[in-house]
């Protein structure tokens, strides 16, 4: 049996700006442990930090990009997807990971969300979802469950929320997965696998807001969601995308569903210019 107290754990601190700490991050906040198995799988895989290109939107996890030392865009709300593309189409070499929020990808930013995944752009997303808008004041997001309470909707939310692996998966996406902050080994796994993976990846990470979205929902502390993650995961590697619709104080389902190789947009851009060369030689030949 492995010893887990003498595995080597890999310094991430050459990673952060320390002179931006300390972070802004709430008590109990679960952005800082995705944060962290993020930077232990780029050490642990090997992946050279000066191709890493983060891109990041506005909200909380977004504040992400600041304190890393990579080549870093904190970009407008909504629109850290479109940056990115602009990055991966300028540059191919480059490894891009979008790091943001439930709100910032899938409410103003859902649109990029499903036409980068429909074209199968070679980047990696990460959607820390906290189900709200933590960062101002904690309105209802379009992943909060049915019932929950928000400060925008105090007698439960009514409206149907986004199943997102299914979003992403159905919309052409060739990597999903679904962990907690609690699964952090699970996590840091999936991120290196989406990392080196060609194609468009997604990877959503439930995550505690104890001080607005919690404290709203009988989860005032960040120890009282992991109790729950803990009590209501149910690993299921595989799982049918559709399968995995969240309901407030109900079970989460989490895991690797999707893991596919479809040809990326740099493929069909690539085999679209060979066979227009093609074509220019043989009317030079004429």
């Amino acid at each position: 049996m492995i010893d887990a107290m003498n595995v080597e754990e890999p310094s991430i601190e050459k990673y952060l700006r320390q002179d931006r700490l300390p972070h802004i991050w709430c008590s109990g906040c679960g952005i800082g442990p995705v944060a962290g198995c993020f930077l232990r799988a780029i050490d642990r895989e090997e992946i050279d930090p000066d191709r890493i290109a983060v891109v990041s939107g506005i909200g909380c996890t977004g504040r992400v990009a600041g304190y890393v030392k990579l080549d870093s865009f904190h970009t407008t709300h909504g629109r850290a997807i479109p940056f990115a593309t602009g990055l991966i189409l300028a540059n191919p070499e480059l490894n891009v990971v979008v790091f943001s929020g439930d709100g910032d990808l899938v409410a103003i930013g859902g649109n990029h969300l499903i036409h980068a995944a429909r074209r199968n752009i070679d980047m990696t997303v990460i959607c820390v979802n906290n189900f709200n808008y933590g960062m101002t004041g904690g309105q209802v997001g379009p992943t909060a469950p049915l019932e929950a309470r928000t400060t925008t909707t105090p007698y439960g939310n009514f409206e149907f929320p986004f199943n997102l692996p299914y979003l992403v998966s159905a919309s052409g996406a060739s990597y999903v997965a679904r962990w907690t902050v609690l699964h952090i080994r699970q996590l840091e796994k999936a991120i290196a696998e989406a990392m080196t993976k060609p194609g468009f990846s997604f990877i959503e990470v439930i995550a505690p807001c104890p001080v607005v979205y919690g404290r709203m929902n009988k989860e005032p502390k960040g120890l009282d969601s992991m109790y729950y993650y803990q009590e209501k995961s149910v690993i299921r590697n595989g799982a049918d995308p559709k399968d995995a619709d969240l309901e407030l104080n109900g079970p989460i389902v989490v895991g690797k569903f999707v893991d596919v190789q479809r040809p990326t947009l740099w493929d069909h851009l690539r085999e679209v210019s060979s066979r227009a060369q093609e074509k220019a030689k043989a009317r030079a030949k004429v």
